[in-house]
C-alpha cells in the first residue's frame, strides 16, 4: 500500500483518488454527529470478539483503552477530522490504530462499514425519538393545562374561518392534544422497528467468524436483531418511518402555528403571546411579531422535505448497500435536530399563552355561531330540518340587517319566523347554552372536557 493511497482500503487501488472525487465522496462533515455511537458499537462489537476468542484479552483493553481516549479526544474537540479518511468510521479505525498499532487493526473483523453505520444511525435516533418524547409529553401536559384554565373561555369554531358554532378555549386546545397524542403514539410504536440491531450482517451476507449477535444486541441494548443480511445492510425504513412521523408532528405544529399567529394579530387579538417568544419590528416601533410560530410553520416545509429526499433515495436502489445511501444521512439529522427544537420550544411558551376572553366572547356573538342549535330546537319542535334550515336562515338575514345576535332578538321578533318557538328557546340560542347542550364524549360542554383531560393526564403517564 502506498502513502498515496487511502490507508484503510487502498491494497486494490494503483492511483491515488482524485482530490476532489475525496471531496465530493466524503461524509465527514457530517455524519460525525454518529461518533460517539460509533464508539459504542466499536466497544460492543470488540467485547464480542473477545468472548469469541477472535480477540484476546490483552488486545481488547488495548482497543478500549484506544476507543476511551479517541472519546475523551472528540468531546473535547481536539480530535483531528480528516477528509481524506472520508467517513466517521474511517476517521475513529485509523485514529485507533495509530494509538494502539495491530490490536487496532483487528477491531474490523468481522463487521464492515455497511453494518457499522446501520447500527450507528439506529443508535442514535432511538436516543433522539425518547428525547421528542420527553418534549412532547411535556407539550401535552402544558396543553392540558392550558385547556383546563380555559374550559369556560367562549369562542367561535371555526369552519372555512368563519364562525360556525360556539366552542370553549378548552375544547379548541384539546383537539390540539388528541394531534400530537398520536404523534407521540407513533413515534413510541415506531421505537421497536428503530431499535433492530444489523450488526453482523457485515457486507451483505454476514461473516464467516463465529460472532455472537445476541450479545452484541445485548451489550447495546437493542430489543430484536434483523433477520436478513441483505435487508439489514440497505433497509433505510426505520430512517424513512421517523420522517414521516417527523413531518406529521410538524404540519400539527404548523397548524397551531397558523391560529396563534392569526390570533395574536390585532384584528383578532384571541391570544397574546409571550414577549420573550416574540420579536419586534426595525422600524415599527408598535409591532409585536410572532416568530417562533412563524419561524415553526417555515420549518415545516424543510420537514416535509426531507421526507420526499429520504423516499427517492431508496425507490430506485437494488439489493444491497449502495453509496446512495450516503445520502440518508442529512435529511434525517436535520429533520431529528427540527423536530426536537420545534417541539421543545412549543412546550416552553404553551404554558405562557394568554386568552383574550372578551374578544373571544364578542367574535363568536357576531358570527351568529348558534343558529344551528335555533335549527336543531325547531326540529324537535317537530319541523322538517331542510324547513328549520330556512327559518333560520331567514332569521339570520334579518339579524344582519338589524345588526342583532340571535340571542339579542326578543321572543316576539323569532316567533314571527316561526310560530312553535317558545320562551324555552333563550336556554338553546345562548352561547351557553349551546355549549352545555353538546353534553356527549367528545362534546363541548365544560363537563365532558373536564373528563377528557382526565382522560388525556391518564393517557400520557
Amino acid at each position: 500500500m502506498t502513502s498515496e493511497t487511502n490507508q484503510l482500503w487502498g491494497g486494490r487501488f494503483n492511483q491515488p483518488t482524485d482530490e476532489f472525487v475525496k471531496i465530493f465522496g466524503a461524509s465527514v462533515s457530517f455524519d460525525k454527529v454518529l461518533a460517539l455511537y460509533d464508539i459504542e458499537g466499536s466497544i460492543a462489537h470488540a467485547t464480542m470478539l473477545s468472548e469469541v476468542e477472535v480477540l484476546t484479552g490483552s488486545e481488547l483493553k488495548e482497543i478500549l483503552n484506544g476507543l476511551d481516549q479517541i472519546k475523551n479526544e472528540i468531546t473535547s474537540g481536539k480530535f483531528n477530522w480528516s477528509i481524506d479518511l472520508e467517513d466517521v468510521h474511517m476517521n475513529i479505525e485509523s485514529r485507533l490504530t495509530e494509538i494502539c498499532g495491530e490490536p487496532g487493526k483487528k477491531l474490523h473483523t468481522g463487521r464492515s462499514r455497511n453494518d457499522q453505520v446501520a447500527t450507528d444511525i439506529r443508535l442514535y435516533l432511538r436516543d433522539y425519538v425518547v428525547m421528542i418524547n420527553q418534549e412532547l409529553k411535556k407539550l401535552l401536559n402544558a396543553l392540558l393545562d392550558l385547556a383546563e384554565k380555559e374550559n369556560n373561555t367562549i369562542m367561535p369554531g371555526f369552519t372555512h374561518l368563519q364562525a360556525a358554532q360556539p366552542i370553549t378555549f378548552g375544547h379548541h386546545l384539546l383537539a390540539y392534544f388528541e394531534m400530537f397524542k398520536r404523534d407521540y403514539e407513533r413515534l413510541q410504536e415506531s421505537y421497536k422497528r428503530i431499535n433492530t440491531m444489523p450488526l453482523g450482517s457485515a457486507a451483505l451476507a454476514g461473516t464467516s467468524y463465529p460472532i455472537n449477535r445476541e450479545r452484541t444486541a445485548e451489550i447495546l441494548g437493542f430489543e430484536r436483531i434483523s433477520q436478513n443480511s441483505l435487508d439489514a445492510v440497505s433497509d433505510r425504513d426505520f430512517a424513512i418511518e421517523f420522517a414521516s412521523n417527523a413531518s406529521l408532528i410538524m404540519m400539527h405544529l404548523s397548524r397551531f402555528s397558523e391560529e396563534l399567529v392569526l390570533w395574536s394579530s390585532a384584528q383578532f387579538e384571541f391570544v397574546s403571546l409571550p414577549d420573550s417568544f416574540c420579536t419586534g419590528s426595525s422600524i415599527m416601533p408598535q409591532k409585536k411579531n410572532p416568530d417562533v410560530p412563524e419561524l415553526v410553520r417555515g420549518k415545516t416545509g424543510r420537514v416535509t422535505g426531507n421526507l420526499v429526499s429520504l423516499l427517492t433515495l431508496m425507490k430506485g436502489q437494488p439489493l444491497a448497500y449502495n453509496k446512495d445511501n450516503q445520502e440518508d444521512k442529512e435529511p434525517l439529522f436535520d429533520s431529528v435536530e427540527t423536530i426536537y427544537s420545534c417541539v421543545r420550544i412549543f412546550a416552553d411558551m404553551v404554558p405562557k399563552i394568554e386568552a383574550n376572553k372578551q374578544n373571544m366572547l364578542n367574535s363568536a356573538i357576531k358570527g351568529y355561531t348558534t343558529a344551528t342549535d335555533l335549527a336543531d330546537y325547531l326540529v324537535k319542535k317537530g319541523l322538517p330540518f331542510r324547513d328549520a334550515h330556512d327559518v333560520v336562515g331567514r332569521a339570520v338575514a334579518f339579524g344582519i340587517d338589524s345588526k342583532k345576535d340571535l340571542s339579542e332578538f326578543t321572543l316576539n321578533e323569532l316567533q314571527e319566523f316561526n310560530s312553535k318557538i317558545d320562551s324555552d328557546v333563550f336556554d338553546t340560542i345562548s352561547l351557553e347554552g349551546s355549549i352545555n347542550s353538546r353534553d356527549h364524549l367528545g362534546g363541548t360542554s365544560p363537563k365532558q372536557i373536564l373528563n377528557a383531560i382526565k382522560v388525556g393526564r391518564n393517557s400520557i403517564k
